[in-house]
This record gives C-alpha cells, sequence and structure tokens, in this order.
C-alpha cells in the first residue's frame, strides 16, 4: 500500500518539476531582459506559479516520505495545484502580443498544459489516501 501512495507523489513532483522547467525555456531562447517583459506583459506574473510549484514539489515529497501527514499534503498540494493553473490560466490568456517573437509563440499553452498535470498530481494523490470517498482518510 506505501507503494501506491507513493507513486501519485512522485508524479506530482514530476508535475512540479514540470512546470519549474517551462518557465525555464524562455530563458534559454532569449535574453532575460526579454524574458522579464514577457512575463510582466499579463495580468499576473507567472513566476507566482513556479514559486507554488517549487513548495508544492516540497510538500508532496514530505508527504511522500511520511514527513508530513499524506492527507495534508495531498490537499495542500491540490489547492496549491489549482492556483497554478488559475494564474498560469490568467496570464496566458491576457499575454501581451508582440513581445517576443516566433521562437516562444506557444510557450504560453505548453506552460498552461504543465501547469494543469499539478493538480491532476493532487487529485489523484488525495483519491489514493480516500480523501474523496466516506471512508477514513488514514486507510487500513
Amino acid at each position: 500500500m506505501a507503494d501506491s501512495r507513493r507513486t501519485p507523489a512522485t508524479a506530482g513532483i514530476l508535475a512540479c518539476l514540470l512546470v519549474i522547467a517551462a518557465l525555464a525555456v524562455p530563458y534559454a531562447i532569449t535574453d532575460a531582459r526579454t524574458v522579464g517583459l514577457y512575463y510582466e506583459s499579463g495580468a499576473v506574473n507567472p513566476l507566482i506559479a513556479g514559486l507554488l510549484a517549487v513548495v508544492s514539489l516540497i510538500v508532496f515529497a514530505a508527504g511522500s516520505r511520511n514527513r508530513t501527514d499524506p492527507a495534508l499534503a495531498a490537499g495542500v498540494t491540490l489547492t496549491f495545484g489549482v492556483f497554478i493553473t488559475l494564474v498560469t490560466a490568467a496570464w496566458a490568456l491576457t499575454y501581451g502580443y508582440g513581445i517576443v517573437g516566433s521562437s516562444l509563440a506557444q510557450h504560453r499553452w505548453g506552460l498552461l498544459a504543465a501547469a494543469t498535470t499539478v493538480p491532476l498530481a493532487g487529485g489523484w494523490y488525495a483519491y489514493v489516501l480516500g480523501l474523496f470517498g466516506g471512508e477514513d482518510a488514514k486507510g487500513p
């Protein structure tokens, strides 16, 4: 049972790393000043989602290693995952066109796709722990 509870947490860790990597891609393609303008052009800066992804990564890891209550870790990562997705969606939908060239034309949608993996992993983690059903969240 411990292995089945660790799999969603491991997937969550990978999802958080995917978000962080997606946020780092523009820095590898263009200069930092342009990336700063690119990320600041929307309603909210998506680097906030990166900060939440780092915190979620730590919480996923702590829950999978039983350093914190797995049910609490699942709830926190699901909640943070939803905020990661909302922040990224708000930025992607209000992004100012024309700041970056064609090399990053579809980056915002890739970042949004990566962001949606975090709440999916958090939800899977909560489901495996039995938090959505009527049974005890601690398991057998």
